[in-house]
């Protein structure tokens, strides 16, 4: 994706919103508010009156430094934590509005929690991957269906089915748990974290499958990620929380673009944009707002008079 503006505007205000999405909303987030010990010495507001919709088959990536609200936002996505103030509404109905609607929530939407491996408790790999959709109280063959359509989805082989869970990798693990989620087939996913601790190669590997499931089932796939390159190639738009608070909510090009406002609130770059904020601070007029190796050489080719209009 090539960064369109000539000019690097100016910070954005808090809470900027770039909206516009031509896509139906599938969730949106009302006056959300979320205090831990209420009334108690440790009272903490970990969520502040956020409001933002996510579009149905899109690619969101969630950025913010420790402590920004992450984890808390994606607990009550899915219904596991209940808003102190506010709503979640999953296609305008509120998810609390009662027992069986957040139960309903929580199929709808997956959540893949940080290093999910440690999650996995059956003795076999097939049985830890149909433990949802059996509870979901779909039948044998259903549930043969949905297994073997998410272990193509994470990379897994069919002779891993019949094994313990504890006789895997640490790579097939992860993979194992997130086919558990997959399986459920849930129309939102969330992932926390989801290449943590994995070597280049498999996180490589392991983002290749989420953008696959992503397009090949319709879905609906939030990530948050310290990653700035990740979250800059996959995510179709980015919201970046500060404080229990949306910071930005934009395309990836329109948030980097203000780099040096990300760096105030404790985050980082992609690479490439770090690069180019060195190159600007060592007197080159370049455009800061680029997170790709192409778009960045364009650049600098016109800086050097090869390219036109890059």
């Amino acid at each position: 994706m090539r960064c369109l503006q000539k000019n690097v505007p100016r910070p954005l205000p808090i809470g900027w919103d770039t909206g516009g999405s031509t896509l139906s909303a599938i969730i949106e987030v009302k006056n959300l508010c979320h205090t831990y010990s209420v009334g108690t010495p440790f009272e903490h507001k970990a969520v502040v009156n956020m409001n933002f919709t996510i579009e149905k088959g899109e690619f969101l990536g969630v950025i913010g430094h420790t402590g920004s609200g992450k984890s808390t936002l994606m607990q009550h996505l899915n219904g596991l934590l209940k808003p102190t103030s506010g709503q979640i509404l999953l296609h305008g109905e509120d998810i609390h509005k009662d027992k069986q609607t957040t139960r309903a929530a929580r199929f709808r939407v997956g959540l893949v929690f940080q290093y999910p491996e440690y999650q996995l408790f059956e003795d076999t790999v097939y049985q830890d991957i149909a433990f949802g959709p059996k509870n979901m109280g779909l039948n044998d063959e259903q549930i043969r269906e949905r297994v073997l359509r998410a272990i193509g989805f994470v990379g897994l082989s069919e002779d891993v089915l019949e094994k313990s869970p504890f006789d895997l990798s640490g790579g097939q693990k992860r993979r194992a748990a997130i086919a558990g989620v997959i399986a459920m087939e849930p129309e939102i996913i969330i992932f926390d974290e989801p290449t943590a601790g994995l070597d280049p190669v498999g996180c490589k590997a392991l983002l290749e499958n989420i953008r696959s499931y992503q397009k090949a089932a319709n879905a609906t796939v939030l990530m948050v990620s310290h990653s700035m390159d990740d979250v800059a190639l996959l995510a179709d738009r980015l919201l970046v929380l500060n404080k229990g608070e949306v910071e930005m909510l934009a395309s990836p090009c329109e948030v980097f673009a203000h780099a040096e406002r990300l760096q105030e609130i404790g985050l980082t770059v992609p690479q490439v944009t770090a690069v180019l904020l060195r190159l600007r601070e060592l007197g080159v007029d370049i455009d800061t707002a680029t997170y790709t190796v192409p778009d960045a050489a364009r650049k600098l080719l016109r800086l050097k008079g090869g390219v036109q209009n890059a």
